[in-house]
């Protein structure tokens, strides 16, 4: 349903948009992985995220007619801002259901770009269901988060940059880690890898309690997680994979890779102190999995996606300033 002609496309729609943020290398990390390591820094994109990419590329092709009637969107503060940010850009109203416990600061920067903002209870209220009663109310579209074949596309340029960058600097990867929510960052980002190298793993990796895309490749079924669940990593807290995003990643991708909130917070430590980063806690994710050997890196050539720097400063500085763990000894 997906190809790399539609990725492709997308990256044009989006070159005027969307940042082509740089491949990083640090000697440091390579001594740890005891590879070459390449990191992605979508923290530095507009908005913060990679969501812009196919918040985008999905409300870029809306009809004049749905584009007048504006869109709404749920979240819990990345997507938000993407959708905020390209609604501005083109000129259509947007509306985000938000957890009320989401960071200050993706509320705010979600407000400051434009959209619509309203609240509600992560853990007691359905968020889908609230932001389609309101799409239903007001007549406007529902940008969905990862599930749609324009939201996957746009997300997939990453993976599209990531193939194109390494063959600029005469490397082929051997195996690619990105963060996951939803999936509509691995799915898009799987499609043009296996593509453009098929010789190449993609990997997904997510916070320990919020592994449903881990077990569902493991089971082989779409699995969810409990209501109990709990992660710093609010960004990556999804109920399930998404239908269309599962159906891509178990064709395309290998073993999920899991990591524990101690371990994102240290490479949360790790990405301030040694390079000079600021990553939120469901960006972190796939470089905690390299720091703490989650996948074997050793003379292997690796590309691991920073997807996000939207943290509150308080809980940033309190994560930075609390004494140093096992897993931050090991570096």
């Amino acid at each position: 349903m997906i190809e790399l002609s539609d990725i492709q496309a997308a990256a044009k729609r989006l070159s005027q948009v969307s940042v082509r943020t740089p491949l990083l290398r640090s000697a440091e990390l390579n001594e740890i992985a005891g590879g070459t390591v390449l990191l992605k820094p979508e923290c530095l994109q507009v908005t913060g995220t990679f969501k812009i990419r196919g918040a985008y590329n999905f409300m870029s092709q809306l009809s004049p007619e749905q584009a007048s009637k504006g869109v709404v969107a749920w979240s819990s503060g990345n997507h938000a801002q993407g959708v905020a940010r390209a609604g501005s850009l083109l000129g259509i109203k947007t509306i985000i259901v938000m957890p009320e416990d989401a960071p200050k600061v993706k509320i705010e920067r979600t407000k400051r770009f434009g959209g619509e903002v309203v609240l509600y209870d992560r853990y007691g209220g359905d968020r889908e269901a609230i932001a389609r009663q309101v799409a239903a109310e007001r007549g406007a579209a529902v940008v969905p988060s990862y599930d749609h074949k324009d939201i996957i596309a746009g997300q997939g340029t990453v993976g599209l940059e990531i193939i194109e960058q390494c063959r600029e600097l005469g490397l082929s990867p051997d195996q690619v880690l990105l963060c996951c929510g939803g999936g509509g960052l691995s799915s898009g980002s799987a499609i043009a890898i296996k593509a453009l190298s098929p010789a190449t793993s993609v990997h997904t990796v997510e916070p320990e309690q919020f592994d449903d895309t881990a077990r569902s490749l493991r089971e082989g079924v779409r699995r969810s997680n409990p209501k109990t669940a709990r992660s710093i990593c609010d960004a990556l807290q999804a109920e399930t994979p998404g239908e269309m995003t599962f159906a891509i990643i178990q064709k395309l991708a290998g073993e999920g890779l899991v990591v524990s909130d101690e371990e994102v917070k240290a490479a949360m430590r790790f990405a301030f102190r040694h390079l000079k980063l600021v990553v939120e806690p469901g960006g972190a994710a796939a470089l905690a999995a390299v720091l703490t050997g989650k996948i074997d890196c050793k003379d292997k050539t690796m590309v691991a996606v920073l997807t996000g720097g939207n943290v509150d400063p308080g809980l940033f500085s309190a994560i930075q300033n609390e004494p140093s763990t096992k897993i931050d000894d090991l570096w």
